[in-house]
């Protein structure tokens, strides 16, 4: 028997929602000074060059953001936000933490997972270790954590 109870589909995709709301948000101000910026000044450009950068610009950086969060978080403590609010960790198949490699490798994998009508995800329901084609690349479980106990000791003892 495993010592590991598995973070199942819909928690996940919870703890994934509340990540991409906070990203949201993040980017959200990204975008307010950028558009501050764009509309202080720019005399003389074209205003169609400048949107078409803006938006290249604007997109990459979500972008980069969004794998630094995930990498850097996943790699660090194996939870992101999303993750601590709903008890779940991301650890090596092993059983060891997270590195930041692994967590990149991790990323990069979930890219492949949602490529083909998000599949890789969807495989989650159907997996016995609950485990997306991104932690089958990079050999990662996502696990229910606990701190304390459902039951102190003497409400176990009770009949």
């Amino acid at each position: 028997m495993t010592p590991y109870r598995y973070g199942g589909f819909w928690k996940r995709s919870f703890a994934y929602l509340v990540d991409k709301i906070i990203l949201f948000f993040i980017c959200l101000l990204f975008l307010v000074v950028g558009l501050s910026a764009l509309s202080s000044g720019f005399n003389g450009l074209e205003p169609g060059k400048i949107i078409g950068r803006f938006s290249l610009i604007y997109y990459l950086t979500t972008h980069l953001l969004g794998m630094l969060y995930f990498t850097y978080f996943h790699g660090i403590s194996g939870q992101t936000p999303g993750k601590m609010l709903l008890g779940l960790q991301v650890i090596q198949s092993s059983g060891e933490k997270m590195t930041l490699g692994l967590a990149f490798l991790r990323w990069v994998g979930s890219i492949f997972s949602g490529l083909i009508l998000y599949l890789g995800f969807l495989w989650i329901i159907f997996d016995r270790k609950k485990q997306g084609w991104h932690d089958k690349i990079a050999e990662t479980l996502v696990i229910c954590r606990y701190e304390e106990p459902l039951f102190s000791e003497e409400e176990q003892k009770m009949p």
